[in-house]
């Protein structure tokens, strides 16, 4: 049987992150300058695009050897099918929409950066935000402000998949 589409809603959210977010990346990809001297202000030195390829894990962050690199991938790879089984899982079990949502977010998120892993050995980061004097030397693209937002809408709706599930008419 098909999926339907009470619980096939959550992952076309899915798929519309990760579309955006690669699309937006191959934009970057061929329009800006990798690195410093491509840097585009688009608010001042608050907001700026600036092209990088970051080969670690969250801020930079390196494993030290390949077997790391590799553990690790495999460990995103896992991770995002227990994902995915999970989302249809709460789904299915009629939890609270906004719930299923942010966790339909955060799959997409995951996705579009595991898909630079593979394809280029490394995540395509190209926004740039800095205040107050302070050059923020990060930068983060699309499928990490979907994890962002999916874990700060967690942080609201994480509590209500303890109240009783709506009943389910599937």
């Amino acid at each position: 049987m098909a999926l339907q589409f009470k619980y096939s809603k959550y992952f076309l959210l899915t798929l519309g992150m990760i579309v955006i977010d690669q699309v937006v990346k191959v934009w970057v990809h061929y329009n800006i300058v990798l690195g410093q001297s491509g840097e585009l202000k688009v608010f001042g030195d608050w907001f700026k695009l600036h092209y990088i390829l970051n080969e670690g894990m969250a801020f930079g962050i390196q494993f030290g050897s390949d077997y790391g690199k590799l553990g690790l991938s495999l460990f995103r790879l896992v991770a995002m099918g227990v994902i995915a089984f999970y989302l249809y899982k709460m789904a299915k079990k009629g939890l609270p929409t906004g719930l299923l949502w942010c966790v339909a977010l955060i799959l997409g998120g995951a996705i579009g950066n595991v898909i630079d892993r593979i394809f280029y050995g490394a995540v395509a980061d190209f926004l740039n935000m800095s205040c107050c004097g302070i050059n923020n030397p990060y930068s983060f693209n699309i499928a990490d402000i979907a994890i962002f937002m999916g874990a700060i809408g967690l942080a609201f709706f994480g509590e209500d998949h303890k109240s009783k599930p709506k009943k389910n008419s599937a």
